[in-house]
């Protein structure tokens, strides 16, 4: 049990690392927090609540998976090597494809509500 507890301290300090170290890690965070603070306001139902925990956790563990992905790519290949920049380059677009499906979802959600409001 205590080998299975001390895994959430490594967890904890990954995502430690990944809020110290990775500008759009943070830009995902402030993102998150408007949206969970305009669907509060819009009253989002069950429903839609879990579409925005799905994109948003899809955003978020993609941004882990990149920077995990660049960290070890630099350690085993420190110097420039174009298979590298392609690991990074094609991880970089996993995190944009998530990013651009978050958005997507949003605006399917929050767009007739927001045109309702303004009516």
């Amino acid at each position: 049990m205590q080998k299975f507890l001390r895994g959430f301290g490594y967890a904890f300090a990954g995502i430690g690392y990944v809020l110290k170290t990775q500008l759009n890690f943070k830009v995902h965070c402030l993102a998150m927090a408007f949206v969970i603070l305009l669907g509060w306001y819009f009253k989002l139902s069950t429903q839609e609540w879990l579409w925005i925990a799905m994109v948003c956790g899809f955003v978020l563990a993609s941004e882990l998976f990149n920077t995990g992905i660049e960290v070890l790519v630099d350690l085993v290949s420190p110097e420039i090597h174009p298979k590298a920049k392609i690991i990074k380059d094609v991880s970089a677009a996993a995190v944009l494809i998530a990013a651009v499906t978050a958005i997507v979802v949003g605006l399917l959600i929050f767009m007739p509500k927001i045109i309702a409001y303004a009516s």
